[in-house]
This record gives structure tokens, sequence and C-alpha cells, in this order.
């Protein structure tokens, strides 16, 4: 009896043995401390291996190049950079060892005596600035506070094709002017070709309204009397700002004059007529502007822009009549410097004046 009840007690404490031993035998055990020799020689981790050419190949995937020549090429980039563009200006060796080698001296890229002259763009003619500056301020206030912003609901409310005929309307009236303009100035061609132009287009084209003269391939190159006096000779000219009339140069302003009396609206002896048809045709004029109202909005000096720009352009025009009527070879120009069309100016239909023929 005595000996069971000594292994009852025992029981427990050989069951917590087992069960202690069965815990230690599945959990992990830490390794022990390696010494320093061993830590020190210790392989590396394994680093996956880089594909060489033949395995790049065999896998179609992209070889590693050779770390030698990735420096190397590295190095020979950055000594030709160095050579190219040095610090502070500092000739390059390069440029040292040629003026070592030829005798001469070490080239300078800011300045090269051997160089023209830079090209000089010719100044307009402006002995009047100060009083031509006030008066483009006048016609600049009246532009912006009248003229543009009744141009902008006639655009807005007026069709594009009837737009387009109010246009083509006017630009005809404009055709008997310059073909006696052209004629003037020893071009017979033109003249007929502007004559032809305000034929068809009376006739077929129901009184301008249409443009069958472009569809046959008739010219239209439009022609002043001030252009007839710089052909002349009057070649120079300074400029002239006129109030409500823009652009223009002294001897323009005497070509006004001269037009004067050849222009169609002056024949229309009604008084309402005729103001009513002199206001839509600035209306129309000031809504062919807006092309270049962002170029005038963006410049420094506006005032300048548009008296270069109006000055070389009529030089243009002047200069292609002068060697065309020496048959010159480099006569021909583009089309827009002869046509109005690019920068059209206001014409001398609207010019305040008592018309010709009498009021019945």
């Amino acid at each position: 009896m005595s000996s069971l009840v000594r292994f009852r007690f025992l029981l427990p404490l050989i069951a917590s043995a087992a069960l202690a031993a069965c815990a230690g035998n599945g959990a992990p055990r830490d390794p022990a401390p390696a010494s320093v020799g061993e830590t020190v020689s210790a392989p590396a981790p394994a680093i996956a291996d880089v594909p060489t050419a033949a395995d790049a190949a065999a896998a179609d995937v992209p070889a590693a190049p050779d770390s030698g020549v990735v420096i190397e090429a590295f190095d020979d980039a950055a000594r030709v950079a160095g050579d190219a563009a040095p610090a502070n200006g500092t000739p390059t060796d390069a440029e040292l060892d040629y003026a070592a080698l030829y005798g001469e001296p070490v080239y300078d890229p800011i300045y090269d005596p051997t160089l023209p002259e830079a090209a000089q763009m010719p100044r307009s003619y402006d002995p009047w600035e100060p009083l031509n500056r006030k008066v483009f301020a006048f016609n600049s206030a009246i532009d912006r506070g009248f003229a543009k912003p009744l141009a902008k609901v006639y655009a807005k409310v007026v069709p594009r094709p009837v737009r387009l005929g109010v246009t083509n309307f006017f630009s005809n009236l404009g055709q008997p002017v310059s073909a006696l303009n052209a004629l003037l100035q020893g071009r017979p061609k033109a003249a007929g070709q502007s004559l032809g132009r305000f034929l068809v287009n009376s006739t077929l084209g129901i009184g301008g309204i249409f443009d069958p003269a472009t569809d046959a391939e008739i010219p239209n190159q439009s022609a002043d009397f001030g252009q007839t006096m710089g052909v002349w000779g009057w070649r120079s000219s300074r400029y002239l700002e006129l109030p409500l009339f823009g652009p223009r140069t002294l001897r323009d302003g005497f070509g006004l004059v001269g037009d004067a009396p050849l222009s169609p609206l002056r024949q229309v002896g009604d008084d309402p007529w005729r103001y009513g048809l002199q206001g839509l045709q600035l209306v129309d004029l000031r809504t062919r502007l807006f092309a270049v109202d962002s170029m005038r909005e963006g410049a420094t000096d506006e005032y300048a822009l548009i008296r270069d720009a109006w000055m070389q352009r009529r030089a243009y025009q002047i200069e292609s009549v002068r060697r065309a009527n020496r048959d010159d070879e480099e006569a021909g120009l583009p089309d827009y410097l002869y046509d109005d069309d690019a920068m059209p100016t206001v014409p001398v239909d609207v010019m305040p004046m008592v018309p010709l023929s009498p009021t019945p």
C-alpha cells in the first residue's frame, strides 16, 4: 500500500517531465553563439548571378555590361564634356593645342574680328514722332472705345457669308482706282486685270457681292496714287499718323487727295445712303483687323510695331513695281505684300468730303 501511495505522488512529476521534454523537442532551439573567427569567415548571403551574354541569349534577357567598360566610357564622356564646356569661359586643351600648333591666337567665341558686322534693320523715317504718338493715342482710344466693340457686335450678329459678301462688295468698288493707278505706274497688264475683276464681279458677281474673278484666277492687286508717286520717284517719305485714318506717310497723305475724286462712293448723291455705306465699310474693315489685335496687344511698343510694319510693307510694294518695270528677275514678291487684305488701311472712300456730283 505504501508503494502505491508513493507512485501516485510520482506520477504527476513524471507526466510534467514528459510534457516538458516533448515541448523542447518541437520548439526551435537558439543556435549557440559563434566565435569571433567563425563570424568573420562566414560566407556572404547568396546574390543572384548576373546573366552573361550566353545566358542572356538563351533566356532572351539583356546581358549585364562589363563594369570596366562602363567606367571607362563614363570617364571618356566626362573628359570630353570637360574639354567642350570649360568653366568660366577658359579655353579648352584642344583649343590651346591648336593655337600652339598653328601659331594663332586662341579662338574667342564671344568676339571674332573675322565675322561681318551684324545686320541692321532700316529705321523708319519718323521726325514727327512726338506728334504722331499723340495722334496714335487718340486713334487707339477711338478704336477701343467705339470701333472695336461695334465690330464685335457686327461679327456676332451678321452671319459670316453675309460679311464676306460685304467685304467683296467694297473690295470690288476699289478696282477702278487700282486700274488707273496701275496704268499710271506703267503696268498695263495689272491695269487690265483690275478692270477685268471689276467687270466680272460687277456682272457675274451680282454687284461684287460674290467673287467669281478669283475663281477665274484673275489676281487682286491694289494700287493707289501714293504708291504711284513712289514709283515715279518719291521713294522716301516721313511717317505720318492721320486722325481716324491711321498709318500713312506724307506722300500717301497727298495720295489720298489724288484718289478721292475717283472714289465710287463719292458719286452717291444721297447723303444718308453714302454715310451708311461709309460706316458699313469702316465696320467691315475693323473686323478684318481682328487677326492682328493679339499681336498689337502683346507688343512692348504698339506704336513702333504698327509704324515699322506699315513702312516696310509699303516700301516692298513700291520697290516691287520699280523692279517689275525694269524687268528684274527678282521682282516677284509674296502675294500678301501686294494684297491690301494683309494689313488693310482706312480707304479714301470714307473721307468726309462733299460729293462731286450735285445733290438733286
